[in-house]
C-alpha cells in the first residue's frame, strides 16, 4: 500500500508542477516622437485582468473593463489612474498627456496618450510606477524611438525612473 501511495504521489507531482499558470507582471509602453504631428506618440499595453484589479482597488470600480457598459466612466478612471502612475518629462520641462483613448485585444487593455507641441527631444524622462500598488514583482518595459533611434528601459518597483538622452 505504501508504495501505491508513493507512486501516485511522484505522479502527481510533475502534473501539478506543469499545469499551474505563471503569470507575468508587466506593461509595455511605447513612446515614439512623430515629427509630422509634432508629438510623442505613446501606447501603454496593460493585462486587462490587472487593470480591472487596480481600478477596482483604487476606486472601487466594479465594473467589467471589456463590456460596452459604462466606457466613459471606465476611461475617466483609466485616465485618472495614468496621469497619477506614468509621467513625461522632455528635456527636463515635465509634460502633460492627452488620453485619447483604449481598445482590447486578445488579454491587454491598450491605452493611447499624446502629448503635443513637442518640435525636438534631446532629453526624455520616464518615471513609470504602473501597478506597483497590486503586485511587487511589477515590471514596466518602456520602449522610446526618436529620430530613428531606438532605446528601452526596464523599470521596477526600486528603479521606477529613467532618463534617456538622444
Amino acid at each position: 500500500m505504501k508504495v501505491q501511495k508513493l507512486l501516485i504521489l511522484f505522479l502527481a507531482i510533475p502534473l501539478i508542477a506543469f499545469t499551474t499558470a505563471h503569470k507575468f507582471y508587466v506593461s509595455v509602453t511605447n513612446i515614439e516622437h512623430s515629427k509630422s504631428d509634432n508629438a510623442l506618440q505613446i501606447t501603454t499595453r496593460i493585462f486587462i485582468d490587472d487593470f480591472q484589479r487596480v481600478l477596482k482597488e483604487r476606486y472601487d470600480f466594479l465594473g467589467e473593463l471589456t463590456t460596452e457598459k459604462n466606457v466613459e466612466e471606465v476611461e475617466k478612471l483609466m485616465q485618472k489612474y495614468l496621469k497619477k502612475k506614468l509621467k513625461v518629462w522632455v528635456d527636463g520641462e515635465m509634460k502633460t498627456f492627452t488620453f485619447l483613448g483604449k481598445q482590447y485585444e486578445d488579454d491587454v487593455t491598450i491605452c493611447y496618450l499624446e502629448i503635443e507641441n513637442i518640435q525636438q527631444i534631446t532629453s526624455l524622462e520616464v518615471e513609470n510606477a504602473i501597478l506597483y500598488e497590486i503586485e511587487e514583482e511589477q515590471q514596466n518595459l518602456v520602449h522610446v524611438k526618436i529620430n530613428d533611434e531606438r532605446k528601452s528601459l526596464l523599470l521596477t518597483r526600486e528603479n521606477d525612473k529613467g532618463l534617456l538622452k538622444f
